[in-house]
């Protein structure tokens, strides 16, 4: 195995990165920082800035006008993909918490992107479970509990449109996934990896981009 690149993220290329993408806007801005002043023990479950222009791209270069996003938390990548829909495009956000989602909500709406996000709390794979099993996903983005990705990776994948992507956050998971006697989370993101590895309706690449995230389009 030869490995191709041995560039250290230090946190001074870190900025450099930030400095060379698509800057935050005021609102993300806003969030990013509401979001670790409020909730300081659990910021880490919000996706990396870097994450939020990544998004929005990837929803314009598929041209996605119906997005799922399986875990909300305070809103940050909600936002970023709301941001780059057509003014008659939708989101479907899933989450399970009122109190985290209203950080959401209030950013949806000062952002002016309120009429484009349909937040639904409940368990995720109810929701998905209820939706229409014809193909009519264009994008989806997954970043909730890691013992369920499969469950979820399954109720989507049906119902996501020839060409549609599924965006999958955290797929190292620390680095965790090495481990073969790893168990919760951990042991969900290993068993996770192989199940999208072995299924042959997608095509998938896991990147090395912030916890690792893996992109995945419907043949």
């Amino acid at each position: 195995m030869t490995k191709g690149n041995s560039t250290k993220i230090t946190d001074e290329l870190y900025r450099y990165v930030l400095a060379h993408n698509p800057p935050l806007n005021e609102v993300q801005r806003g969030l990013v920082a509401t979001t670790y002043e409020k909730f300081p023990d659990s910021a880490g479950m919000q996706s990396a800035e870097e994450q939020g222009p990544l998004l929005a791209f990837l929803v314009r270069l598929t041209g996605a006008r119906h997005i799922v996003e399986v875990g909300t938390f305070t809103g940050f990548s909600s936002l970023s993909m709301a941001q780059a829909l057509p003014a008659d495009g939708k989101l479907i956000a899933c989450d399970v918490s009122e109190e985290w989602t209203a950080y959401g909500r209030a950013a949806w709406e000062a952002a002016g992107v309120a009429d484009r996000v349909e937040l639904r709390i409940g368990k995720a794979l109810d929701t998905l479970s209820a939706m229409p099993r014809e193909p009519h996903i264009d994008m989806a983005y997954v970043d909730a509990d890691k013992e369920s990705q499969i469950a979820y990776w399954e109720e989507l994948v049906p119902r996501l449109r020839p060409g549609g992507l599924i965006v999958t956050d955290n797929t190292l998971f620390h680095g965790s996934v090495l481990d073969e006697s790893a168990t919760g989370s951990a042991a969900g993101v290993r068993a996770f990896n192989e199940h999208v590895r072995a299924d042959t309706r997608m095509e998938s690449v896991l990147l090395a981009i912030s916890d690792g995230l893996t992109l995945s389009r419907k043949a």
